[in-house]
């Protein structure tokens, strides 16, 4: 359940906020557009655990941020990440503010779900460190422990929110961090720690950590305050998995298929989607999960098969997914790498909530609508 809002769909052409911010922390770069580059570089975060062997006796293979201590604990892992993260996109309207304070913003952060590893009090120890972090900036603060697909539900919220107060400003924000040895042990233990030993699964997933940030306001408010908009939102839907990842029932992709046709429904009828950005990491279930949505919604992709899946290069990043994933879909666009103007970002969580959204990027033709 979404506890910002409790609508599961909206896909309205044209009338969606714009992100005008971005920011990122991965283990592939300190800022969302040095990630970026990494990620369309390809080059990989991979490195050995300091001190954390699998089940064959080699070091963990896993996605860390190189300039954190290895025994640093993971909710203040979260926390430094989420707060740079949120910085990095707070600098465009720090820009267009000047020497004039900028205007107090509401903030969205999602987390992961519960899991060994991760403290009982992690959403309150995180949200007391921003209130620490930003005194004075910001004017109110929802914490919610979602997972992959958590970004996408704030994202939603701070929509409507936008929708009803056009003069606000926003920022959703995610961040995770799988580096705890319980976490790392658990994800042995069930057999999804990706590993070539042969008591390990090569079709499991590196763990990662990461955290993103977007900047969120109306068309109207870029237009005043002089904020480029690095994209728009078009469409968005939210869908719920009742044949979960780790259980005996199959999955055939009906919660990603309704948040998929939600979110297309505010891509007009005469256009297609022109990429796809996804927090596949290489576990079948999500991959079948996928092929099941995109066969019954094919009509609408240039190239369902086409996608950009980050895991391979920063790792499975949680909770961080789907802020991160809409991060690459901007930037693609603004640095004309793009197939085209219309990204289809979505993302799914282990406790059942799907979330895709629609990027009008600034990717030709696009630049009209802005």
């Amino acid at each position: 359940m979404n506890p910002w809002t409790t609508s599961s769909t909206w896909s309205e052409h044209g009338e969606g906020p714009v992100i005008a911010g971005l920011g990122a922390v991965t283990a592939v770069g300190r800022s969302a557009w040095a990630a970026a580059a990494a990620v369309r570089a390809g080059v990989s975060g991979f490195g050995p655990h300091g001190f954390m062997v699998d089940a064959a006796g080699k070091p963990m293979c896993v996605a860390a941020f190189p300039w954190l201590p290895t025994a640093q604990g993971v909710a203040s892992r979260i926390g430094e990440s989420l707060v740079a993260a949120i910085r990095d996109s707070l600098l465009p309207l720090r820009a267009a503010a000047g020497a004039e304070e900028i205007p107090a913003f509401s903030l969205l952060v999602n987390l992961p779900s519960a899991r060994p590893g991760l403290p009982d009090d992690l959403c309150d120890t995180v949200r007391e460190h921003l209130v620490r972090e930003f005194p004075n900036g910001v004017d109110r603060i929802g914490v919610a422990p979602l997972g992959h697909a958590g970004g996408m539900m704030a994202l939603r919220s701070a929509s409507e929110y936008l929708r009803a107060t056009p003069a606000a400003v926003c920022i959703v924000a995610g961040a995770d961090s799988y580096l705890d040895p319980d976490a790392l042990e658990w994800i042995e233990d069930t057999d999804q720690l990706h590993s070539a030993g042969e008591q390990n699964n090569p079709q499991g997933f590196v763990p990662g950590e990461g955290a993103g940030a977007m900047l969120l306001v109306s068309a109207e408010t870029a237009q005043r305050m002089g904020l480029q908009p690095l994209g728009r939102i078009e469409g968005q839907g939210l869908g719920r998995e009742a044949n979960l990842i780790r259980t005996d029932s199959v999955c055939i992709g009906e919660g990603l298929t309704a948040a998929m046709r939600g979110a297309m429904g505010g891509l007009p009828q005469d256009e297609r989607l022109t990429d796809v950005y996804c927090d596949l990491n290489g576990e079948p279930y999500r991959a079948d999960e996928f092929a099941f949505a995109a066969l019954r919604t094919r009509e609408r992709f240039v190239a369902a098969s086409d996608f950009v899946a980050p895991a391979d290069c920063w790792g499975d990043v949680g909770a961080a997914s789907a802020v991160l994933l809409v991060m690459l879909a901007c930037i693609a666009g603004l640095k004309g790498y793009a197939n085209g103007p219309n990204a289809l970002v979505w993302a799914s969580s282990v406790t059942g909530e799907r979330g895709a959204v629609v990027i009008r990027t600034s990717a030709l033709p696009a630049a009209e609508g802005y």
